[in-house]
């Protein structure tokens, strides 16, 4: 059986940065109630020149450029985003063409906060059965443009981003426990939870009804990602959840009982970037030395849909 790891990550965000003061001139809130509420100091505000797919192609690069990879070399691109404003081209399509890549397949998938994870599975699945030897993977959001910049209980939250990873077999003796086996699944009764609906499309929420799934539902379920990987919480390196809020980061990590990991709270300075959090959030614990090669860490998405899905990977 083929296995698979992480070979690089990278991430990209817009230059704009948008602060809680500047949020106070704009609608009815302060920067003591976003902190107090939510985290958020600040969050990244792409341009309207800066469609979805630039922001995951920039993503993309530097992680084919960390890991040494040619664009021209990768088979399989999947992209996670909820935001692409086009049907066809896909995202995929977009970011291939811009990179410069061959004849990969190129796929988008709409999982909102939960989009990275699954995207990481299927490319994971993919490669595994042979199908693809070099993914890229990408979580890209440009939440700002489905934004209701007058509804102060979501318009506070928003951030736009990209972050990628680069996954190629391993056809190493160990057996290729890279990329761990995924658990995901959803609440679909209760998929009205998380909304991006409506023309223009609009993010609206149900925040009690998805803190209180959150908080309470989710940590048993990243207990059972850690079982099928065959890692106790107290192993893992590094604990990187959907930065949806760090009032339900916290709990979240706490019930899992990761107590020697590192809890990644990128939603502090970048928002809430939906399927760009994860592996934002992850590229940034690389890039600053967090984390070292081969340190297991927990990547657990959930959201829209009342999605969830996770795995245990090994730092690349």
């Amino acid at each position: 059986m083929i296995g698979t790891r992480i070979a690089a990550v990278g991430h990209y965000q817009p230059a704009r940065v948008l602060t809680n003061e500047e949020l106070e001139e704009m609608v009815d809130t302060s920067d003591a109630w976003i902190r107090s509420r939510v985290g958020i100091r600040t969050r990244r505000i792409a341009g309207p020149d800066e469609p979805v797919d630039e922001l995951a192609a920039h993503a993309a690069a530097k992680a084919l450029a960390s890991a040494g990879i040619e664009p021209a070399a990768v088979d399989l691109v999947v992209v996670a985003t909820s935001t692409a404003i086009d049907r066809s081209p896909n995202t995929a399509a977009r970011l291939a063409a811009r990179l410069g890549m061959v004849s990969p397949a190129t796929l988008d998938l709409n999982v909102v906060c939960a989009g990275f994870t699954h995207a990481l599975a299927t490319a994971d699945h993919a490669v595994r059965a042979g199908a693809a030897e070099r993914a890229v993977v990408v979580g890209a959001d440009k939440m700002s443009q489905v934004a209701d910049w007058t509804d102060r209980g979501t318009c506070v939250l928003v951030g736009d981003g990209a972050g990628a990873a680069v996954v190629t077999a391993d056809h190493a003796e160990s057996g290729g426990a890279g990329i761990g086996p995924v658990l995901w699944g959803s609440v679909p009764g209760l998929g009205h939870a998380v909304r991006i609906e409506g023309t223009p499309p609009r993010f609206a929420q149900e925040g009690q009804s998805v803190y209180r799934w959150a908080t309470t539902t989710l940590p048993p379920i990243a207990r059972k990602v850690c079982e099928r990987a065959g890692t106790t919480p107290e192993e893992l390196a590094a604990v990187v959840l959907h930065q949806a809020n760090l009032r339900i980061i916290e709990p979240v990590a706490a019930r899992l009982g990761a107590v020697n990991a590192v809890v990644a709270k990128d939603v502090v300075e970048s928002g809430n970037t939906s399927a760009a959090s994860i592996p934002l959030a992850l590229s940034k614990l690389v890039e600053r030395g967090e984390i070292s090669t081969g340190d297991p860490v927990l990547l657990f998405g959930f959201g829209g849909n009342l999605s969830y899905a996770g795995q245990v990977v090994r730092c690349p």
